[in-house]
């Protein structure tokens, strides 16, 4: 369970001004719904089961991320660190991803159903036949580097 709800998160953020440190903090299964967390340093966060469903997470830096079966549709991600970020299980439907840094990231059952992933670095993505393409394709009938340009 989070170690933080939705009333705290909202006085943090905004008694941190531009770019809050919450990294470390324990988010699973908290509703993050249209928080604004641009420019945040979340590194190591646990999002576990939580929702951040048109959430803003701009150039956020998220290196090592725990963001299993979290509910993240139409989330912003643009320009953001997302190296190793386990997304196994997420929903990404229609998030935005160009520019993000996704370097040995895992979308395992993943679904990015309608995501821009323009200009992304996929570089060691890891993916299974449960993950779901941009394009609705499933698992290898594609891969990651289809979705960047």
């Amino acid at each position: 369970m989070a170690e933080i709800n939705r009333k705290e998160l909202i006085l943090a953020l905004i008694q941190a001004g531009p770019n809050p440190r919450l990294a470390g903090v324990d988010f699973s299964a908290l509703d993050m719904t249209r928080l604004n967390l641009e420019g945040s340093n979340l590194r190591g966060a646990n999002f576990q089961g939580a929702t951040t469903r048109e959430t803003i997470l701009r150039n956020t830096n998220m290196t090592g991320v725990d963001a299993t079966g979290a509910q993240m549709p139409f989330a912003d991600f643009n320009n953001s660190t997302l190296l190793g970020t386990n997304f196994t299980g997420a929903n990404l439907t229609g998030v935005r991803l160009a520019g993000a840094n996704m370097t040995n990231a895992v979308l395992n059952g993943a679904n990015l159903t309608n995501a821009d992933m323009k200009g992304a670095n996929v570089n060691g993505v890891k993916f299974d036949e449960r993950t779901t393409w941009p394009d609705g394709k499933k698992g290898s009938a594609s891969n990651p580097g289809n979705y960047i340009k």
